[in-house]
C-alpha cells in the first residue's frame, strides 16, 4: 500500500539555491553540508546560522575522508577541501579537457569509493558519463550520459543505481567485494510516467530507493524490488537529491532549485530552492567514508 505523506515538511535553510544538490550528512560532524551548484558554493549550518564557502568553479557533490576533510567533485576535478581552514588540494583532474561539461551527482559507496556523474552545462544529448574514484584510480564506468542522477548503493555493496534523468530509468548494477560493476546494467524502474523526471537517490538502511523526482514536488520510496511504498510531499517543485541524517538518521533531508521555474512560479511558492527535512520518515545508512 502506498503512503502519501503531506505533513512535517519543515525548512532546514532557508537560503534560496538556484540549483540545490548534494546533501551529504557527516556522520562524525553530526551536520549537513550541501551544494548550490550555479552559485558554485558549498552550504552548511552552524550555531543556527547558515555558513557558506565560495569557489571559482561549480561543484555538486562530496563524501566524507575524515572529520575536517572532504572529497568534493567539480566541473573539471576531484579535490580535497578542509573545513577547518579553506583549503583546497587537487587530488585527480575530471573532464578538465572538456569545457562543456561539469559533475552532477555523486556519493561514496560501502567499499570507499566515489561514485560521479557528469553532465553537459547545457544537457546536452549523450555528454556526460558516470565515473569511480577508487584509492587513487579514476575509471570512468559509462558513457554516453546525459543527466547523471541518483547514484546510491545497497547497504550490503551489493549493487548500485544511477539513471540517465533524460531516459527516465533507474538501473541497477551488480558491484563485485572492491566495488566495481560487474554485468550490465538492469531495469530496476521505469519513471516515464512520473509528471516528472527522476533526479537524486539514497538507499536506506533496508535497501529501499529514495527517490527526488524534479518537477514533481516530492520525494518517492521503493522497495529493493521495484514497488512503490511511500511518497513525501516536498515545499519544492524541483525536488533535486535527498540524505538521511539527524539522531538515528531517520530525518530526510532534501534539496530543491529555483532552475527553470518562471517567474510565477517563484513568486507563488517562495519556497522553491530552499532545503527541507522531513523527520521520521524512515532510517537511514550512514555516508561512507572516502578512501583515498
Amino acid at each position: 500500500m502506498t503512503d502519501t505523506q503531506e505533513t512535517h515538511c519543515e525548512i532546514h535553510d532557508d537560503t534560496p539555491c538556484t540549483l540545490g544538490e548534494g546533501p551529504l550528512w557527516h556522520p562524525l560532524r553530526g551536520q549537513l553540508y550541501w551544494f548550490d551548484i550555479i552559485g558554485r558554493r558549498l552550504l552548511t549550518r552552524e550555531g543556527g546560522q547558515t555558513r557558506h564557502w565560495q569557489f571559482d568553479e561549480m561543484c555538486s557533490a562530496a563524501g566524507w575522508v575524515d572529520e575536517d576533510r572532504l572529497l568534493i567533485a567539480s566541473e573539471r576535478r576531484l579535490f580535497l577541501f578542509s573545513l577547518s581552514d579553506g583549503s583546497i588540494e587537487t587530488v585527480t583532474p575530471l573532464e578538465a579537457d572538456n569545457p562543456v561539461t561539469r559533475s552532477n551527482d555523486g556519493r561514496a559507496d560501502p567499499a570507499g569509493g566515489f561514485w560521479i556523474g557528469t553532465m553537459g552545462k547545457e544537457a546536452e544529448p549523450g555528454a556526460g558519463a558516470i565515473w569511480r574514484f577508487y584509492r587513487g584510480e579514476l575509471r570512468r564506468l559509462f558513457p554516453d550520459i546525459t543527466i547523471s542522477n541518483s547514484i546510491c548503493f545497497a547497504p550490503d555493496g551489493s549493487s548500485a543505481y544511477f539513471t540517465d534523468t533524460k531516459v527516465a530509468r533507474i538501473m541497477r548494477v551488480a558491484l563485485d567485494a572492491e566495488g566495481w560493476p560487474q554485468g550490465a546494467p538492469e531495469l530496476f524502474l521505469d519513471c516515464r510516467d512520473l509528471g516528472g523526471s527522476p533526479d537524486g537517490s539514497v538507499v536506506d538502511a533496508e535497501g529501499n530507493l529514495w527517490n527526488a523526482q524534479w518537477g514533481n514536488w516530492q520525494v518517492a520510496c521503493y522497495s529493493p524490488a521495484g514497488e512503490l511504498l511511500r511518497e513525501v510531499r516536498v515545499r519544492g517543485a524541483h525536488a533535486s537529491c535527498p540524505a538521511f541524517g539527524g539522531e538515528g538518521l531517520t530525518d530526510l533531508y532534501v534539496t530543491t532549485a529555483r532552475e527553470a521555474l518562471s517567474e510565477e512560479n517563484l513568486a507563488a511558492s517562495p519556497d522553491n530552492g530552499k532545503t527541507f527535512v522531513i523527520r521520521g520518515v524512515g532510517r537511514g545508512q550512514a555516508e561512507h567514508r572516502v578512501i583515498l
